[in-house]
């Protein structure tokens, strides 16, 4: 399955499952866990289906004939569950409608957590709760035919655009919306420290992202070590929903992992100190009421010996402090943080030069506003690195990236792909790798090629079937009666009535000859095709039309030939072959038109994961990569990035905000009336100003 069909797969699943909620009197929040644990549930079938194949196969034939029956271990080996008969999906969406379908959902999740005690506790057993009609047309969604033979990689990216969409209509939102971090924010972190092997820990792992994206890192990177084999995972989450959470999307996702439910600021259940190899969180910002004065608090180790108890009533510096302490002496670490920590003063400052000093503090990214489902506010992630080159000891990488962004919608921001290729290659320069931008620069010609082969494609389609109309129907063209529509002439002449801007030939050419390295041809050759993408929508609109009125006056004359066939004497037989001929056409004119709603959709919708749209976004990130690092090597840029070492940071009273030592960037637009719009402001401030004078001088004669 590529990705436009799975993105078409979970936004359909989505819609499905979320137009049976509003016809409810469910919230998001009572509706979340019951549909998360169906999810997993059918997870559970289509692992036991594939499996049972390979299981069977792997049991040895006895030498009396025949084989002995297979067992809950035999399915455990191949990484899938022996599901009990009541527990399977197809059981459940088969079930009579006399059946108590909630009685046996509930019995369905009870049967698994007794065969398997790991999930005791986890799998939602309050099906009783919802309405048995919608939790029959809810077992349906997730059985229909697109989603019995999924695999599970492509079941945890539903389960996890799932939890997204959850987190977005406000599941959870009483509870802080803590249970999700944004996708493109867990990429940034998890591309940036890089996270392979060993020992991974999360102190506030709300629903497991960091750990699932983690698994997706690894996999991608063509590790020769299976997720499970490459790494072993902790997590600590405090609330009891949010940590049940984590453990499905871990077993959706087949990673194995511990995860506590505990207050990291009273525990460290896994005591990890000093022993990790990656921590990555997104620990709630601002935690007040921490009892500072307990025992635990004032005797963990987790905290620097003589400043380590921040005064201020807030956990930040708590949480920071844990997140270094947990690192071994090679540890990364990579944390969201809310933004006033970067500059919080007093004895927070105390703390945050304390872990300057030791030199472990590797990069700080300023994230600007709505990154976040449930809140508005900017941020910053912090990056920390015990095992620092030698040459970066005393530097510290700022990034500000508060205009770097994607606009999802009017209250959404993300990173695109490319932005998060562009953080990754400077974060893989600065340590050292000379070749890193050039390797981005690549990627980005490979990434935005591919996204314009598969726009020409779509842009063929609807060429051909423009093609095979004229040619059935010449008579809609003067110049092309009695040619024949096979012959050279012919298919010049058809040509010719087709919009220009759908032959996509000449540049498929181009592109297919783009194997050399001189990037900014290539990028110039892709940024040609925006154009020519958006112009066939009016001249192709306008053709349909004509298409549509040619056939309308052919079928008006086919009537009129009836009448008068049925009026003679003897009758005259029908035309059958110019009847077939327009039903021919106008079934042609049907599909084309479809292709063509189709084609609009995809190239002229303004919103992110729109073909056109995000192609543009791949040639403007691809694009800065190239104007900032014209010669493929870092270099400070300003408004933008900077490296520090810690003399600055000192003089500029130890904080970490990035834009302190970037500095800002002045763009001017040159095609802008400057010298025009100021004039306009200053005769609509003098209107003003006329209007307040009038008013004011009605105020004193009312007074007199």
């Amino acid at each position: 399955m590529n990705q436009k069909q799975l993105k078409q797969l979970e936004a359909n699943l989505w819609d499905s499952a979320d137009n049976l909620r509003a016809n409810s009197k469910l919230t998001a929040a009572e509706y979340k866990d019951p549909v998360l644990g169906l999810i997993l549930l059918r997870y559970a079938q289509n692992r036991y289906e594939q499996a049972k194949v390979l299981v069977e196969a792997n049991i040895p034939q006895s030498p009396r004939g025949g084989k002995r029956a297979a067992t809950k271990e035999d399915f455990k080996a191949v990484g899938a569950m022996m599901l009990p008969e009541q527990s399977q999906y197809d059981h459940l969406a088969l079930l009579a409608e006399g059946e108590n379908i909630n009685d046996a959902v509930n019995t369905a999740m009870k049967l698994i957590e007794e065969d398997y005690p790991e999930l005791a506790g986890i799998l939602p057993r309050n099906y009783q709760d919802l309405d048995s009609v919608l939790l029959r047309d809810l077992i349906r969604v997730f059985n229909e035919d697109a989603v019995k033979n999924v695999t599970g990689d492509v079941f945890g990216r539903i389960y996890e655009y799932f939890l997204m969409k959850f987190s977005m209509s406000g599941a959870g939102a009483q509870e802080g919306g803590e249970f999700f971090t944004p996708p493109s924010l867990v990429q940034l972190i998890v591309n940036l420290i890089q996270p392979d092997h060993g020992i991974i820990h999360d102190p506030a792992c709300g629903s497991g992202g960091m750990f699932v994206q983690t698994g997706h890192f690894i996999e991608d990177h063509n590790s020769d070590k299976s997720v499970n084999e490459a790494i072993t995972c902790y997590g600590t989450e405090l609330k009891s929903n949010n940590a049940k959470l984590a453990k499905m999307n871990l077993a959706i996702h087949g990673i194995e992992g511990k995860v506590i439910e505990s207050n990291s600021f009273y525990t460290d259940p896994h005591s990890l100190v000093g022993q990790c190899d990656f921590v990555m969180a997104n620990p709630p910002f601002n935690v007040n009421k921490v009892d500072k004065k307990s025992d635990y608090v004032k005797t963990d180790s987790r905290l620097f010996d003589d400043v380590g108890i921040p005064k201020a009533d807030n956990g930040n510096y708590l949480w920071i402090q844990y997140f270094y302490h947990y690192l071994n002496d090679q540890g990364r670490a990579g944390f969201v943080m809310a933004s006033s920590a970067t500059d919080a003063g007093n004895s927070e400052k105390a703390i945050r030069q304390r872990l300057i000093e030791t030199g472990g503090v590797d990069c700080i990214v300023a994230v600007g506003n709505n990154f976040f489902y449930t809140r508005s506010l900017p941020c910053h992630v912090w990056f920390l690195d015990k095992g620092k080159r030698a040459e970066n000891k005393d530097k510290i990488l700022m990034i500000d990236a508060r205009n770097t962004l994607r606009k999802v919608n009017t209250t959404l921001n993300d990173f695109s792909v490319g932005q998060l290729r562009n953080f990754n290659a400077i974060m893989s320069a600065y340590r050292g790798d000379n070749l890193a931008i050039k390797a981005a620069v690549t990627e980005h010609k490979k990434y935005t090629i591919n996204q314009a082969k598969e726009l020409i494609a779509g842009s063929i389609a609807l060429r051909q079937k423009s093609q095979a109309l004229i040619k059935n129907h010449s008579a809609m063209q003067p110049d092309l009666k009695g040619v024949d529509a096979d012959s050279e002439e012919g298919k010049k002449l058809i040509a010719k009535h087709i919009p220009a801007t759908l032959d996509f030939k000449m540049v498929a050419e181009e592109l297919a000859q783009t194997d050399d390295l001189t990037e900014p041809s290539n990028y110039a050759s892709c940024e040609a095709l925006v154009n020519l993408f958006e112009q066939p929508n009016p001249q192709l609109n306008d053709l349909i039309e004509q298409y549509q009125a040619a056939l309308t006056v052919d079928k008006k004359a086919l009537l009129e030939q009836d009448k008068k066939a049925a009026a003679a004497k003897p009758a005259k037989k029908k035309d059958t072959a110019k009847r077939k001929q327009q039903t021919a056409n106008s079934n042609l004119l049907r599909e084309l038109s479809a292709a063509f709603a189709d084609y609009q959709q995809q190239y002229t919708q303004s919103s992110v994961g729109e073909p056109l749209q995000d192609y543009k976004q791949s040639l403007n990130d691809w694009n800065n990569l190239l104007e900032q690092f014209p010669d493929n090597q870092y270099q400070d840029i300003e408004g933008f990035c900077k490296v520090v070492d810690l003399t600055e940071v000192e003089e500029n009273d130890y904080s970490l905000t990035p834009g302190r030592y970037v500095g800002y960037s002045i763009q001017i637009d040159m095609d802008f009336d400057y010298k025009g719009r100021l004039a306009e402001i200053h005769q609509a401030l003098a209107g003003l100003n006329n209007e307040a004078n009038g008013l004011m001088g009605q105020i004193v004669r009312g007074i007199e």
